[in-house]
């Protein structure tokens, strides 16, 4: 499989607890990052330049990450795992474009969003190749089983973002319903990084399967907290823009464990205040709840998440990448503990 390759690399901006996770592999998240800048040469020079600006925004790389260090748990890292390191961020590249068209998000990893500069029209189109391209890029394979994976993975991401879309202000949407939402949406992604980044090595079948249920599990997690963050973040931070989970209807599990949770009058206050996107008096109520908040149980939900996607890495033998992908729950762990405060 031949994706160019040029030599001008790029930072992947990780820093805080996530930025010593990254070192068994970080030369090959630099390769990953100079071949993803290369895919431009792929597209026609009337888009060029549009296809540069959506993948050029760098990001934590988290869904490369863990297609690397994968492969680098059970064997020896490869022209493949790279291969499919860009394939499994540029498919997340397409979702974020569109995810922001339809949350109309105005700042992204601290610049102007794609719908922002050019208008939902192009956007829509724009992230409709990055898909297309990424999935061209799968059937560089020989192994079709790789290729049918990524496919089958892209229609679950995009099933999950209609069904989240399907069900906003939806009250009656169930914690049952909201995970499996985001599994399909956000934890089939990593779960598919993990799993081929491991079939790649030439894992046994029973390892194939333990880390495609730890990137399950760890991907689940990172929604949980993206989904804290745009309640309890701040946008000079993130460099997104945040609160539009709530403006636009989005039910995550802050906002469904505050339901669950209040008296039958509440319950009518908190949800017209969702309904109406009162954003402030809602994170209010959320940081503020019996239990520590809805906000404090949906952190130790996301961490609990993350104990049982560790204990899946007991059975791996010890090595520098194992390491890292138990390391990388604990990362994530702190990142949710800090918005406690």
């Amino acid at each position: 499989m031949k994706i160019t390759a040029n030599s001008a690399a790029t930072a992947n901006g990780v820093a805080g607890p996530l930025s010593r996770v990254f070192a068994p592999v970080q030369p090959q998240l630099d390769e990953v990052d100079r071949r993803i800048s290369a895919q431009t040469a792929a597209f026609d020079p009337a888009i060029e330049g549009y296809v540069a600006y959506a993948i050029g925004g760098g990001g934590k790389r988290l869904r490369p990450l863990v297609a690397l260090l994968s492969g680098g748990a059970t064997g020896t890292l490869a022209s493949g795992h790279i291969d499919l390191a860009i394939i499994v961020e540029l498919i997340h590249l397409a979702t974020l474009v569109h995810d922001d068209i339809m949350d109309e998000a105005e700042r992204r990893r601290s610049q102007p969003t794609v719908n922002a500069r050019w208008g939902n029209s192009l956007s829509v189109l724009l992230g409709d190749v990055l898909f297309a391209h990424a999935l061209n890029l799968s059937t560089d394979f020989d192994d079709t089983h790789i290729s049918r994976t990524i496919a089958r993975t892209a229609t679950e991401v995009c099933s999950g973002e209609m069904i989240q879309t399907q069900r906003r202000f939806d009250l009656q949407l169930s914690r049952d319903e909201y995970f499996r939402i985001i599994g399909m949406k956000t934890g089939s992604l990593f779960a598919c990084a993990a799993e081929l980044g491991a079939v790649i090595s030439g894992a046994p079948d029973v390892v194939v399967r333990r880390l495609r249920s730890f990137g399950a599990k760890i991907g689940t997690a990172y929604q949980i907290y993206d989904d804290c963050l745009d309640i309890a973040g701040t946008e000079s931070e993130t460099g997104k823009t945040l609160g539009t989970d709530l403006r636009k209807g989005k039910l995550t599990l802050p906002v469904l464990t505050l339901l669950e949770s209040a008296s039958v009058f509440d319950r009518e206050r908190c949800c017209a205040l969702v309904l109406e996107g009162k954003l402030a008096e809602v994170t209010m109520l959320l940081k503020n709840s019996p239990a520590d908040g809805a906000l404090g149980a949906s952190i130790d939900t996301a961490a609990e998440l993350i104990r049982t996607a560790q204990a899946e890495l007991a059975p791996l033998a010890a090595n520098g990448c194992v390491d890292s992908l138990f390391a990388l729950g604990e990362a994530l762990h702190e990142m949710l503990e800090q918005l406690r405060s």
